[in-house]
C-alpha cells in the first residue's frame, strides 16, 4: 500500500530576482498572479512572459466561469505556466497546465480526460493554502453554488518555489486566514484514517511551528510575525505534503458551501467550521488519534485538556474573531441547504473524517454554529 509520495521538487530561493535568474523565465512562459503581487516583486525586471492578472477576470473566490474566461484570452503555445499568489492563483494555474480544459464544468465532472501537457511551476505568495505541493484544484462551480475540488496526479506541481520574500508585504488579515487555514491542514490531516506516521510527522510539526507562533503574536502583536514569515510559509509547505497525502476532512467539506454562496474567505470559512466539528468528532469517539492531538495543542498551549478547544479558540480569535453563520448572511433555509450540498458534492472530503457524519450530524454542526 502507498504511503507517502512528495511530487514536486521543492525548492527555496531568497529573492524573486534570484528565482527569475534561476528559472530563466521567458516569452515561452504563462504567469498567472495578481498585479498587486507582480509589480512591486517583479514589474521593475521586464520580463518576457505573458502575465494574467487574475483579478481581471473577476473578484472572490476563483470558479469555473473565471477559468473558462482566463482561458479565452491566454495564448496556448506556452511551455510554462507559473503560478505566483495565494490558493485561488495557484487551483487556477492548476487547470491552465492541461491539455483539456473547457468546459471547466464537464473537468470537474469527471468528462474530459485529464492529460497535463504544459510544466507547471507554483510559488505561494500565503502561508497557509499548502496548493504547492498538492494534485488539488478547487473552484467554485458557479451555477451549481458549491465548491469542488479536482484531485488527480496531473495536478502536481514539477516545482515548488517557496520565496519568503514575497510575504513580506501580506496584510495581517490574509496572514491570518491562510495560516489558520494552515492550522487545520495539520490537523485534519492528522486525524484521518489515511494519515500514517510520515504524514502525521509533517503534520505535527506543522501544527507545532503555527501554533508558537501564533503564540508569539498574541504576546507581542501583530508585528512579531514579520521575524517569522518564513518559519510560517514552510509551515504551510508541511501542512500541504501532510494533507496532499492524508487528505482534508468535515471542516473543509462544511466551508465549502459557505465560500462559495457567501464569499466568504477559505481560512475564515474553516475556521468558522473548525471547533464545531472538532466538538462533535469530541462526542462521538474521544480516543484514538484526537486523543492524542488534543493532548499534543493542550501542551502547547500549556492548559488542561479539558478546556483545549477553548483555549485554542481564544488564541485564533485574537487573529480573526469568530462570526456565528448567521453573521456571514446564512438563514435557516440554508441549514438544511448546506448539509444537502455536502452530502452531494463533498464526499471526496468526508471519506476523510475522523469518524463518519451522518447527514443529520453535519446538520448539527451548522445549527450548533449558526
Amino acid at each position: 500500500m502507498k504511503q507517502f509520495m512528495i511530487k514536486p521538487t521543492i525548492y527555496q530561493i531568497a529573492t524573486c530576482e534570484e528565482f527569475v535568474h534561476h528559472f530563466q523565465l521567458g516569452e515561452n512562459d504563462l504567469i498567472i498572479t495578481n498585479e498587486y503581487i507582480y509589480e512591486p516583486s517583479f514589474g521593475s525586471m521586464s520580463l518576457a512572459c505573458h502575465v494574467v492578472f487574475q483579478e481581471k477576470y473577476g473578484t472572490g473566490e476563483p470558479s469555473d466561469e473565471m477559468v473558462e474566461a482566463i482561458y479565452r484570452d491566454i495564448p496556448k503555445n506556452y511551455r510554462r505556466v507559473i503560478g505566483i499568489g495565494g490558493g485561488g492563483v495557484l487551483d487556477v494555474t492548476k487547470v491552465l497546465a492541461l491539455k483539456y480544459i473547457s468546459p471547466v464544468l464537464a473537468l470537474y465532472d469527471g468528462k474530459h480526460e485529464i492529460i497535463k501537457d504544459k510544466e507547471l511551476i507554483l510559488v505561494p505568495t500565503t502561508c497557509g493554502t499548502g496548493s504547492e505541493v498538492t494534485n488539488i484544484s478547487i473552484l467554485a462551480l458557479s451555477s451549481r453554488g458549491t465548491k469542488k475540488g479536482l484531485a488527480t496526479d496531473a495536478l502536481f506541481a514539477d516545482s515548488a518555489v517557496l520565496i519568503p520574500e514575497l510575504l513580506n508585504a501580506l496584510p495581517f488579515r490574509f496572514f491570518a486566514t491562510s495560516s489558520i487555514d494552515a492550522l487545520i491542514h495539520g490537523v485534519e490531516s492528522t486525524l484521518s484514517p489515511k494519515a500514517n506516521q510520515t504524514t502525521k510527522l509533517f503534520g505535527y510539526k506543522a501544527i507545532d511551528m503555527i501554533l508558537r507562533g501564533f503564540m508569539e503574536i498574541r504576546d507581542h502583536g501583530p508585528e512579531a510575525r514579520i521575524p517569522l514569515l518564513e518559519q510560517f510559509l514552510i509551515a504551510s509547505n508541511y501542512a500541504g505534503i501532510a494533507f496532499g497525502n492524508a487528505g482534508c476532512g468535515a471542516v473543509h467539506a462544511l466551508s465549502y458551501p459557505l465560500g462559495a454562496v457567501y464569499h466568504v474567505p477559505h481560512g475564515e470559512a474553516n475556521y468558522a467550521m473548525f471547533t464545531g466539528v472538532m466538538n462533535k468528532y469530541l462526542s462521538i469517539k474521544s480516543d484514538g488519534e484526537l486523543a492524542c492531538l488534543n493532548a499534543f495543542i493542550a501542551d502547547i498551549l500549556q492548559c488542561d485538556i479539558s478546556c483545549v478547544y477553548k483555549e485554542l479558540e481564544n488564541l485564533l480569535n485574537i487573529l480573526i474573531p469568530k462570526k456565528t453563520l448567521r453573521e456571514y448572511g446564512m438563514t435557516e433555509a440554508d441549514l438544511h441547504a448546506f448539509t444537502d450540498s455536502v452530502r452531494d458534492n463533498q464526499q471526496r472530503l468526508m471519506s476523510n473524517n475522523f469518524v463518519p457524519l451522518s447527514d443529520e450530524q453535519v446538520y448539527g454542526i451548522y445549527r450548533t454554529l449558526y
